[in-house]
């Protein structure tokens, strides 16, 4: 089946999705200009190469939805989209990216993002998301969409005694990961090896029975959140 076919009204009976893609990759930039061509209900109307020009497009041209690359010289992706929030653009950015790191899409989300997705899916499922996005849903690829399964917030004072069973290294160790730094970067931060953080954070998660990063930064998040209601 021709792809323009396969949405109701592809014929012009309803106006087309109007995009702006942002990526810092030309060739990327081009192969999906070309790949959406194909499809009579989507059409780009404008590229930028940067995410300055990025802001600069979704706000003269007001497509119904920007594909925003995530991590991109200068300006990167979820500074764009935190941009455009606060000047009020009503259009819907989605993160096309490559890195699945649940942080990643945590920070997307919290940023306003209205979709994640990953730069490997297949065409006619990408046009899809773009088609639900568009119409005011939250999209995400099928890999990263299971990160965001919240674990059942523990009891208060389960969570007070799992903080007070960590070492001292242990919660600088915990507060650091949880804001997505790497192995490297929080050895590098405390002065410690490497080697030394993959223990820490073993331990981390096995006195506090979390499974991996990001069960262990929703947990920080709930042990804060009662902290601030405590002290209200």
């Amino acid at each position: 089946m021709d792809p323009s076919e396969t949405m109701p009204g592809a014929a012009g009976e309803v106006p087309p999705i109007r995009l702006v893609v942002v990526d810092d990759h030309a060739l990327f930039r081009k192969g999906i200009g070309q790949l959406l061509s194909m499809y009579a209900d989507i059409r780009v109307v404008a590229e930028a190469a940067s995410g300055a020009d990025g802001i600069e497009a979704v706000l003269t041209h007001r497509p119904d939805v920007a594909l925003v690359d995530l991590h991109m010289k200068g300006l990167d992706g979820i500074s764009v989209v935190r941009a455009l929030q606060a000047a009020g653009s009503p259009t819907r950015l989605v993160m096309l990216t490559v890195s699945d790191s649940s942080f990643d899409v945590m920070e997307a989300l919290k940023a306003g993002a209205s979709g994640y997705l990953l730069k490997d899916m297949e065409p006619d499922e990408f046009c899809l998301k773009l088609r639900q996005v568009a119409a005011g849903g939250t999209v995400l690829s099928a890999e990263v969409g299971g990160l965001l399964a919240k674990p059942q917030p523990a009891a208060r004072e389960n969570i007070d005694v799992g903080w007070a069973s960590l070492t001292a290294r242990e919660q600088e160790t915990l507060e650091l990961v949880s804001k997505g730094a790497s192995n490297k970067i929080v050895a590098r931060s405390l002065g410690i090896a490497e080697s030394t953080v993959k223990v820490h954070v073993k331990h981390v998660l096995q006195k506090l029975n979390l499974r991996n990063r990001f069960e262990a930064a929703v947990w920080l998040r709930e042990l804060r959140e009662g902290d601030r209601n405590a002290a209200v």
